[in-house]
């Protein structure tokens, strides 16, 4: 008797263990897994102007697979279209870093609006590119974290400084950030999902040349 109320304790415990890793499961949702498979199907796409493509290749260290990004006068991002239910996981998290940064410009205007390293989130609002809403994280060179701003480009992608090389050049830096909430602040829309995330190193405009890492970029419930 003994022996079967163990065995059921036992049973119970592992259904517990079972349910609580399947909601663990729900609650992250991965955007990029930096394999060779993968990569081989995200299509560089070239900022328009710009007359040479970000370098991007492929990594691991003890934390899993990343992403290097080396742009030398040049601009390019990889994106996913990818549907995020904003109500069951809010949050991006991303883990990243700057190993040479670009110091010295202005990334509020034209000329200087370069990034060594950004994520963008993307909502479709029409049927145009131009229709579409963005926030996009970025990792500053010369602006504090938590500073935003509109793109000198368009209103319509707002840039929000989420790690700054002023305080961690060269250093793997996590974040994270609720982009529902950001979606209604910044842009007035009360979103139930987003479309898409692209990655991007940029250095066109400055002419400059930048290096940075990208990792464990996902969706949480917290």
């Amino acid at each position: 008797m003994y022996r079967n109320i163990k065995m059921k304790l036992l049973f119970k415990s592992l259904l517990i263990f079972f349910f609580f890793s399947l909601n663990l499961y729900a609650e992250k949702i991965s955007v990029f897994e930096f394999t060779k498979e993968e990569f081989e199907t995200l299509k560089p796409r070239k900022v328009r102007g710009s007359d040479a493509s970000t370098e991007y290749s492929l990594g691991s260290n003890e934390n899993g697979n990343f992403l290097k990004a080396v742009a030398n006068n040049a601009a390019s991002g990889l994106g996913k279209e990818i549907k995020i239910d904003l109500n069951k996981t809010p949050y991006l998290n991303i883990t990243w870093k700057v190993e040479k940064d670009l110091k010295g410009i202005d990334e509020r205007s034209k000329k200087g609006h370069d990034y060594a390293a950004r994520v963008f989130v993307v909502k479709k609002t029409g049927a145009t590119l131009l229709s579409n809403r963005a926030m996009n994280y970025v990792f500053s060179s010369n602006e504090k974290i938590n500073v935003s701003h509109p793109s000198p480009y368009t209103k319509k992608s707002i840039d929000y400084v989420l790690a700054t090389t002023i305080d961690n050049l060269n250093e793997w830096v996590t974040v994270k950030v609720n982009v529902k909430e950001h979606f209604k602040n910044f842009h007035d829309l009360d979103l139930n999902d987003i479309n898409g995330v692209a990655i991007m190193a940029d250095t066109d405009n400055s002419e400059k040349r930048s290096v940075a890492y990208f990792q464990n970029i996902y969706f949480s419930a917290k």
